[in-house]
């Protein structure tokens, strides 16, 4: 049983009030974490705020506070992992991955922490800039308010985390209700690396109750949200004067032509279209595959599903867990029914195991105004739809309000140019699974996917402002 409580101006606070967490795949408490107030929100806003003013320390200590925590994270690997796997329900091999991605993601932040640096600018252009030297500055913004979806609990939380204190940014942090404890691993990490007081708060409890009291206060002034493309787009509305980044939704396209390596597409989306159990943003969904392959693809595609393992995620052999909740289940098995009902065929899965796990599903002839291809399912599923040529597959993946990554398998090294210029996307990727990310890339979306760049080389400029000094030497 894990204990978890708020973190706030350097102090663990405990409350009255406490939450359970809960096993997605068991259902017993792995844990509780204390209920935060709007009060607790307003506290942390205010010490933020205060360590802002005091200033950041300079940019070596906080590379080294990053390259600390990173060591501490690989030191507490299996304790990491074993925490994901209980109150995410993610598979524990898949846990143990997202921990070395937060190793990354630490000294990717720590590397830009220590060559962040201004530009020169060259006023001998112009005339005007005769006689002129400039240079820019960079400061921190200022308190960012963070909020982090369920299905990377310990990953995307150090991609807000990170970044932001690579910039010299105070940081108060909502970690997902589903997922908290995660967080509070992490946070603890920073804190023995030597995270300076008031640059780290944590907060656990209902988003209704602390959300407003964090990211409404004009002290913030940065909002880094990831989660749903309504919530994103209400709270960018409501902080217009702010920054607000988002990282949203998305119903993965991929693309499978006549030229592809079929066995290598199959055994790529088999897997990531059911990692956590399809509970990712850019979890493959959408497959677009030309009509004379589409049987034998399908025949592979199917081979590979069955082979996968469903069950207990912390069981070394397991591939595929629950959903983080049984709402979530069943709003995925009504959606496969609804297109089954609209003329879909089941190719495989579609039911629910004994133990609650939704089984793996690939549903046939799906036309693009189902759900669960014009929405983004966020479950276990893959669709599969034949088109004549490229320009229709291309056409029927960017026909969605979303786009935050696709991709693409083909021999044709044309046909993966055409696509990589025609797919409206923040990323495409052309023989590897859209599913595929980086922690250094430049990862985010267009359009209702979001409005930002992950990647700690992209997202620290999302933390800064910029002043240009102008010197005067003849």
């Amino acid at each position: 049983m894990r204990e978890g409580r708020l973190l706030v101006d350097g102090e663990w606070v405990d409350t009255d009030e406490r939450t359970d967490v809960v096993n997605p795949y068991s259902g017993d408490v792995v844990g509780t974490v204390a209920k935060a107030t709007a009060a607790h929100a307003e506290q942390a806003v205010d010490a933020a705020h205060a360590a802002h003013l005091r200033g950041a320390p300079p940019q070596h200590e906080r590379a080294e506070v990053l390259e600390r925590a990173r060591e501490l994270v690989r030191e507490r690997a299996e304790d990491f992992a074993r925490c994901i796997a209980e109150e995410a329900g993610k598979p524990i091999t898949t846990a143990r991955a997202e921990v070395a991605r937060c190793q990354d993601t630490l000294l990717f932040s720590a590397v830009e922490a220590r060559k962040l640096a201004g530009t020169v600018v060259p006023y001998a252009a112009s005339s005007a800039g005769a006689g002129k030297l400039g240079f820019t500055l960079l400061h921190p913004k200022g308190v960012v308010a963070a909020i982090s979806p369920f299905n990377f609990p310990l990953n995307l939380v150090c991609h807000k985390l990170a970044p932001a204190f690579a910039a010299g940014c105070p940081v108060v942090l909502k970690p997902a209700g589903d997922t908290p404890l995660t967080a509070l691993l992490l946070a603890q990490a920073l804190l023995d690396a030597g995270m300076p007081q008031g640059f780290l708060h944590v907060l656990t409890g209902p988003s209704a109750d602390i959300g407003p009291a964090m990211t409404g206060r004009d002290e913030v002034k940065v909002i880094s949200f990831t989660g749903s493309t309504e919530i994103g787009r209400s709270l960018a509305k409501e902080n217009s004067h702010k920054t607000v980044l988002l990282e949203l939704g998305n119903n993965t396209p991929v693309i499978v032509d006549d030229t592809a390596d079929l066995d290598l597409a199959a055994t790529k989306l088999a897997t990531t279209g059911y990692s956590f159990a399809g509970q990712s943003c850019i979890s493959a969904q959408r497959i677009y595959v030309h009509q004379q392959v589409k049987d034998t693809f399908l025949e592979l595609l199917t081979e590979k599903v069955a082979a996968l393992r469903v069950g207990d995620p912390l069981e070394e052999a397991t591939d595929v867990g629950p959903l983080i909740r049984p709402d979530d289940r069943d709003r995925v098995l009504d959606w496969i029914r609804e297109a089954q009902d609209a003329g879909a065929k089941l190719r495989i899965g579609g039911e629910v195991n004994p133990d609650g796990t939704l089984q793996p599903t690939i549903l046939d002839d799906v036309t693009q105004d189902m759900k669960v291809s014009a929405e983004e399912v966020f479950g276990p599923v893959l669709v599969v739809q034949p088109v004549a040529d490229l320009d229709e597959a291309v056409r029927l993946a960017n026909d969605t309000r979303y786009g935050l990554q696709a991709g693409i398998f083909t021999r044709d090294l044309a046909a993966a140019c055409r696509a990589a210029g025609q797919l409206f996307f923040g990323g495409v990727t052309i023989n590897e699974s859209p599913t595929f990310r980086a922690d250094q890339q430049p990862y985010g979306g267009v359009r209702d996917s979001g409005n930002t760049r992950e990647g700690p080389a992209w997202a620290i400029h999302d933390y800064l402002e910029e002043t240009v000094v102008i010197l005067q030497t003849g």
